[in-house]
């Protein structure tokens, strides 16, 4: 209607673009439930990805790759997912967990799928052991029973209601347009793999503002090695584990370059406690012994010597490039050779960003530039000429935020990482506060939960903070935010009053921040 209207001149482009609400757009992205069918909730949970879909319940990654190749549809339901899931949610048609929050790893990676998924559902008891979901009220659905989730409302419902499935028109791609010419900040995407670069591109990005490595290590080979490199007591081992690792990171990496021709791509060095990679099963567990060759029990003690107490605040991030310094320089080479490789000649002109997570000192930062400048200069004796890149870091401590001053003045560009910034200026963790957030903004002691909504009076205030400081140190500064609040239309607006040049977000919510952007300056303007 907005689109006919402009061409009848009874209002102009910026007008239609106003008269849209963004997150109406989810509706034309992702299936949803027909709610003229017959529907049946049997459990409430957090809307962690939009949309709905239906399939056999199954408790294992393996079991939804098994039926996925039998071209059965699932639902991967876990009482919450770790890296080591990463295929299963590749192969169900939706994710369901009971414990997690809006930015838990179940949340963060279908929304990166584009997946539907609903975390944090307390109604529902999961026993792993019996393969087997109990109501409150008795029901029980085993393996194979046909359910469906409402990642849009955070439902569960029996059965398979009828869909409405997603129609984008070219009114859909003229509004976007339009969008695309009024916004001022520009929209990125966080994409792990080509595919998820290439929905991205699709909805027209200005690059990818945020690729997480650590996903690219769950294959079933190169876990694995990950899992040998970790365990291993042996230096010579562990050095040798490592360089197999660098022709992987490397394709992975052109692939992203390649896919992303001309674009900006930013690369997060590996940022993950180190124990997610260990086995969990005794079978696992005992077959890389043999491996290793070392007994059980040596073993053992080993993944117990790995384990932490509070693993996301412990080994992760810049701590693991400081710790482990191989790994890291073996991540850099991979990204210049990879940049090489795509860009040959032209590589200044396009230099990777490679970015430093879980930053909380200048000197780490200082200290990780040393390591990528030796690495820079190792690559470059194979060139004519000195390989080129851009450095960033993630801030995502309180204390990124107070010295963003002294951060600015050796990066290229700051990026905020609000989910871990809302986590740790709550004091909440962002994978259990599910569990009683609908309890919190039921009783209206929070207005929405901060990790879906930017909290403007705290974490915001950070934001503004850091802002301010790094520009006066820094007036170059390139300043983003690649959270989950990136693809949220009130944070939004809020990034752009800042004067943030960029956010970055999950690719099926590009549409949602590309017309949020133009909105926003469009009010601004007002």
């Amino acid at each position: 209607i907005a689109v006919d209207m402009v061409k009848e001149k009874l209002i102009s482009k910026n007008e239609a673009v106003l008269r849209i609400d963004p997150n109406s757009l989810d509706t034309l992205l992702h299936p949803t439930l027909d709610e003229k069918s017959s529907i049946e909730v049997i459990a409430n949970g957090l809307p962690a990805s939009p949309g709905a879909a239906s399939g056999k319940v199954v408790f294992t990654s393996e079991e939804a790759e098994r039926l996925n190749d039998m071209m059965q549809d699932t639902i991967l339901v876990r009482v919450e997912t770790s890296p080591e899931d990463i295929q299963g949610m590749h192969a169900a048609k939706g994710i369901l967990t009971a414990r997690g929050g809006m930015t838990s790893h179940a949340a963060v990676v279908a929304r990166g799928l584009g997946k539907p998924c609903v975390v944090g559902v307390s109604d529902l008891r999961m026993d792993n052991s019996l393969k087997s979901l109990l109501t409150r009220d008795k029901r029980n659905f085993k393996s194979g029973d046909l359910i469906t989730i409402d990642g849009s409302n955070g439902r569960v419902l029996i059965g398979q209601p009828q869909m409405i499935q997603p129609n984008l028109s070219k009114h859909f791609y003229q509004i976007m347009a339009w969008a695309n010419e009024l916004g001022k900040i520009s929209v990125k995407a966080n994409a792990d793999t080509p595919q998820e670069a290439m929905q991205a591109k699709e909805f027209k990005v200005d690059g990818i503002g945020l690729c997480r490595t650590e996903h690219m290590f769950f294959e079933q080979n190169t876990l694995r090695l990950m899992q040998k490199m970790i365990l291993t007591s042996n230096d010579q081992e562990k050095h040798e584990v490592i360089e197999s690792l660098l022709p992987f990171q490397q394709a992975k990496f052109e692939e992203m370059f390649k896919t992303m021709l001309g674009f900006p791509v930013t690369i997060r060095l590996l940022d993950l406690p180190i124990h997610e990679f260990l086995p969990n099963s005794l079978i696992e567990l005992e077959g890389l012994a043999d491996e290793l060759d070392i007994t059980f029990s040596q073993l053992s003690e080993r993944a117990k010597h790995s384990a932490e107490i509070n693993p996301m605040l412990g080994k992760r991030g810049v701590r693991l490039g400081i710790l482990l310094p191989d790994f890291y320089k073996m991540q850099i080479k991979a990204i210049l050779k990879a940049s090489l490789s795509v860009y040959g000649s032209s590589q200044t002109k396009s230099p990777p960003e490679i970015m430093l997570p879980m930053v909380s000192s200048a000197k780490e930062v200082y200290f990780l530039k040393n390591m990528i400048d030796q690495v820079v200069q190792e690559v470059s004796l194979e060139q004519p000429f000195m390989v080129a890149y851009k450095l960033g870091v993630m801030v995502e401590t309180p204390r990124a935020v107070l010295r963003a001053a002294e951060l600015a003045k050796v990066s290229s560009f700051l990026s905020f990482g609000t989910n871990d910034l809302t986590q740790m200026t709550y004091g909440l963790s962002r994978d259990d506060s599910g569990t009683f957030m609908r309890d919190y903004i039921a009783n209206k002691i929070f207005s929405e939960d901060p990790f879906t909504s930017l909290d403007i009076t705290g974490v915001g205030e950070f934001l503004r903070i850091a802002s301010e400081r790094s520009r006066a140190s820094n007036p170059n500064i390139k300043l983003g935010i690649c959270g989950e609040h990136g693809g949220d239309p009130h944070s939004i607006s809020f990034c752009s009053k800042v004067g943030l040049n960029y956010v970055s977000c999950s690719p099926y919510r590009v549409p949602v921040a590309r017309l949020a952007a133009a909105q926003s300056e469009l009010k601004i303007k007002k």
